[in-house]
């Protein structure tokens, strides 16, 4: 974990313009005029304004895994390889996103970077828990620790608030069918009456895309936006896959292969 907060640390002394995470929140209930949306996207590879978001802050770390590590590392090993390949992939654009600070200020701080670089795209990365509700105790390293091995799987989430919903449900589809075929499964349980608060509609059954209309970096932001919550650590077993470069890699290759057929049909 110290190795993890120091490199974040590097990064946002040198990059000003995109300083570090926070987790989802709920949107205030009064009724908002929704952001300026941008103009309509074209996708020129080289040019492609990407913004991949770290979820989480070092201060505001998010859930605790099966093992007690946090949310935040998680989100950061991922998000910065999907930068790397989607680089790789031509998005010379790509930007990784980190911010800091308490949870819901950190909110703000992202989408106004998005905002302000004029993104085109925004992926914000998660790693997926359960309501404390669902959670069972057990001892690791001789430490209480809580799991739940009831669920498992992705899932993806967008708001119908956002200026470009259409697009950002076409683009969470397509990252759905790509992790589908690297034989992933979704998680279903955003769906059931136990989810509570959670539960979300399901707005593709085949690829597991989810509304979530009050996530502020969602609703907020001028461009397309995806939340991806790639898995669940909560999970025992899934949390050691996570923790796989198998697994990362299957994970970032979807998201770059959904972003190349994606700018192929613009």
């Amino acid at each position: 974990m110290s190795v993890i907060v120091g490199l974040v640390a590097s990064i946002v002394l040198s990059s000003l313009s995109f300083v570090k995470a926070g987790e989802a929140a709920i949107a205030r209930k009064s009724p908002r005029l929704g952001p300026k949306p941008s103009p309509s996207l074209k996708c020129e590879v080289p040019k492609f304004r990407i913004v991949v978001d770290v979820g989480h802050t070092p201060d505001s770390y998010g859930a605790l895994s099966a093992r007690n590590d946090p949310e935040f590392g998680y989100n950061f090993r991922l998000a910065r390889l999907i930068t790397a390949k989607l680089k790789s992939e031509g998005f010379a654009a790509t930007r990784l996103l980190v911010t800091d600070g308490k949870a819901r200020p950190s909110l703000f701080k992202r989408v106004g970077a998005a905002n302000e670089g004029r993104a085109d795209l925004f992926l914000s990365v998660h790693h997926d828990s359960v309501p404390d509700k669902l959670l069972e105790t057990w001892e690791f390293d001789g430490a209480k620790s809580y799991f739940s091995d009831r669920f498992s799987g992705h899932s993806l989430f967008v708001s119908r608030q956002n200026p470009h919903f259409a697009t950002s449900l076409m683009l969470a589809r397509m990252i759905g069918k790509h992790l589908k075929e690297q034989g992933l499964n979704y998680a279903s349980q955003y769906t059931l009456p136990v989810m509570g608060r959670y539960r979300r509609q399901l707005l593709d059954k085949d690829v597991g895309v989810y509304r979530y209309d009050g996530l502020v970096v969602l609703s907020r932001t001028r461009s397309a936006a995806v939340l991806l919550e790639a898995g669940s650590i909560i999970n025992r077993d899934e949390e050691m896959e996570m923790n796989s470069p198998e697994r990362q890699e299957a994970v970032a290759g979807a998201v770059a292969a959904a972003m190349r057929e994606f700018c192929e049909k613009r």
